[in-house]
């Protein structure tokens, strides 16, 4: 039968329940490849968490490095408090959100994360107790708002291509064709080029690859401090460009160049909550933080350029050489005044001829 996978994802509608405590959660039918069909119950914020993983998941396709390649639709984040309300006119958001994530490229649509989610729990399989005070009340969505059935059991068909030339493999995950053959096209890329890892490198932060010599890989983002974004199989990272090289190019010198050479500094990082590098280094204060700014040093600089030209400005207008201010001098009292203030030995000496 081949690997599974999930043909299709129907949202039937939510249900009211009020074990341990009251809470909604969404119904979906669930068809896989061997035409099974299975209902799951997922409660909003479970769905949510799945999102957001599958966005780090592919930064690409989630419009992370860049918004135009977003083909991850979008999903609301839950609410601090759902209601009855909020809960039923959600619904058609999610019908449009699985619409969309089942004709997603099969790399995501078929990936390990999106089969996980959508598989049978035993949570899924338990009945209501018999104990239960309140047994939990179904909402089914209107009949006209569901689609049509011919969606959910509508075959796959694939495009067939004629090889024009013969190819040899050069790596497991290639095939070997001949001039003529004819093969189904399950899935075509839109971007990304196919290169060979002609160094092995280990990775040393969390968003790096540990890769061996020989591995067959997919660029997907190109940098210019050394550091390209790279894809294998359903994994996303880091890894050192010079050790990279086209597929089906000569790398024997190339090998001989980089055989003692390091990989180059990190100096970019891609937005992966699961593949960021860890906070190591201390926390500073907000002072120290102010202190050692640029901003804060060209404002410092800046006032003490002000202080300098405003005394040396104060210097120009001022004389070279200040004199000191002088007291100012009374006038000279009359006789009379003096004969009336002073005593009278001094009197006498006025009195006296000269």
């Amino acid at each position: 039968m081949g690997d599974p996978f999930i043909r299709h994802i129907v949202l039937l509608g939510f249900e009211k329940r009020f074990s341990p405590s009251q809470h909604y959660v969404y119904m979906f039918l669930v068809k896989w490849q061997d035409l099974s069909e299975k209902v799951i119950y997922r409660r909003f914020t479970e769905i949510y968490e799945f999102h957001k993983m599958l966005k780090e998941m592919f930064p690409i396709e989630s419009g992370q490095i860049s918004s135009e390649n977003r083909i991850i639709p979008h999903l609301p984040a839950p609410r601090w408090f759902d209601g009855q309300r909020t809960t039923e006119n959600r619904q058609g958001t999610l019908t449009e959100y699985c619409n969309t994530l089942m004709n997603l490229p099969t790399k995501i649509s078929r990936c390990s994360h999106v089969l996980d989610f959508f598989k049978v729990r035993p949570d899924d399989l338990k009945l209501p107790s018999e104990n239960q005070a309140k047994k939990p009340e179904t909402y089914l969505m209107p009949k006209d708002a569901r689609n049509n059935i011919s969606d959910i059991t509508g075959p796959i068909i694939l495009q067939t291509y004629r090889v024009i030339a013969d190819y040899e493999k050069n790596s497991n995950t290639e095939m070997t064709l001949k001039l003529g053959d004819l093969v189904d096209v399950v899935e075509k890329g839109q971007s990304g080029e196919p290169y060979v890892t002609i160094k092995a490198y280990t990775a040393v932060e969390e968003d790096e690859m540990t890769l061996a010599e020989g591995e067959t890989i997919e660029v997907i983002h190109k940098l210019l401090d050394g550091w390209w974004v790279i894809r294998k199989d359903d994994i996303t990272g880091y890894y050192p460009s010079m050790y990279l090289q086209k597929s089906g190019q000569d790398n024997t010198q190339v090998k001989d160049l980089i055989k003692k050479r390091g990989a180059p500094p990190r100096r970019s990082t891609i937005r992966n909550a699961q593949s960021m590098h860890k906070l190591s280094r201390k926390r500073i204060s907000q002072d120290s933080y102010r202190r050692n700014s640029i901003k804060f040093i060209q404002q410092r600089k800046k006032m003490r350029q002000l202080s300098a030209q405003k005394e040396e400005n104060q210097l120009e207008g001022a004389p070279k050489s200040p004199m000191k201010p002088q007291p100012a001098v009374p006038p000279r009292p009359s006789q009379d005044l003096i004969l009336n203030r002073c005593s009278e030995s001094t009197k006498r000496k006025l009195m006296m001829p000269i």
